[in-house]
């Protein structure tokens, strides 16, 4: 074999090794060879993609796979193409730089589940005549630039809910939930501000839950996952109560971005209100 090795690598443009729509991706292609050898060509790839892939099971003998994937950008560029069909590397160590250009457009941030995943790479292929064609691939996080074109992302929210106790209590309790916009990044105070009216025969205890919402899209069908990322109580309502409690919620700051531009995966963040009533009897509001 006289292709050892060819391998690609990147520089880092920040201490997160993140990229974002623009940035510009320096590196280099590293081939190293044990004798001299010809090459038809050497190819650089840039490549972004989405896929999803889940299965359903309907019955004991129904089994239906469902996917789809998406293509964002290939970008390809001949590192080494001789007119006349080869080129010559001598015995040892070879590095050849790329340059690489993330299209400034809407593009969904790097992702992965075990259902789906966004994925930006990098890619070198070694073709030679005769021989099957070396390849090398490293993956880059990428972090979409923030869309404050979104509607409503920066207006105020607000939702309201009423609720009657039939169970273990009579009554009933009435709240409306606002936040100053839709939109916040990580890091970022949450301000909720929930107007609680208890007419009910029991206490009721507020509580604030922040949560994930990943949604997954093929061939028709979805599939939905969340997964609470926290939750935050305050003090009980007493019965004939009414009480505008104010929760302050800081988004953590290691939260992967939402992703909103994909038509194949969604991800975003949603905030949930309950009022858990004294005997497990409750009302909520998402």
């Amino acid at each position: 074999m006289t292709i050892k090795n060819v391998s690609i690598e990147y520089d880092a443009i920040n201490s997160k090794n993140i990229f974002t729509n623009g940035d510009t991706i320096n590196g280099r292609i590293i081939v190293e060879v044990s004798k001299q050898t010809e090459i038809k060509s050497l190819i650089f790839i840039a490549q972004g993609a989405a896929r999803v892939c889940w299965s359903e099971h309907y019955g004991q003998y129904q089994h239906y796979v469902y996917w789809s994937k998406e293509k964002y950008y290939d970008v390809k560029h001949h590192i080494l193409r001789k007119a006349d069909g080869t080129e010559v590397l001598g015995k040892g160590r070879h590095v050849f730089p790329f340059s690489f250009d993330i299209p400034d457009r809407k593009l969904p941030s790097s992702f992965k589940s075990c259902i789906g995943k966004v994925v930006h790479k990098l890619k070198a292929e070694l073709k030679q005549s005769g021989k099957f064609t070396e390849k090398a691939k490293v993956h880059f996080t990428f972090v979409s630039k923030a869309d404050m074109d979104i509607p409503g992302l920066m207006e105020p929210q607000y939702a309201c809910k009423d609720k009657t106790l039939q169970v273990f209590g009579s009554g009933t309790v009435a709240m409306d939930v606002r936040t100053k916009r839709m939109g916040y990044e990580q890091g970022e105070a949450l301000q909720v501000t929930a107007e609680i009216e208890n007419q009910s025969s029991r206490s009721v205890k507020p509580k604030f839950i922040l949560y994930e919402k990943k949604s997954y899209f093929a061939q028709g069908r979805r599939k939905v996952c969340t997964h609470e990322i926290l939750k935050e109580k305050i003090e009980a309502v007493a019965s004939g109560g009414n009480e505008t409690v104010t929760k302050v919620i800081t988004i953590p700051r290691e939260l992967p971005p939402s992703i909103l531009n994909c038509s194949i995966i969604k991800l975003e963040y949603r905030l949930k209100v309950k009022m858990n009533e004294l005997n497990k009897c409750r009302t909520e509001k998402s």
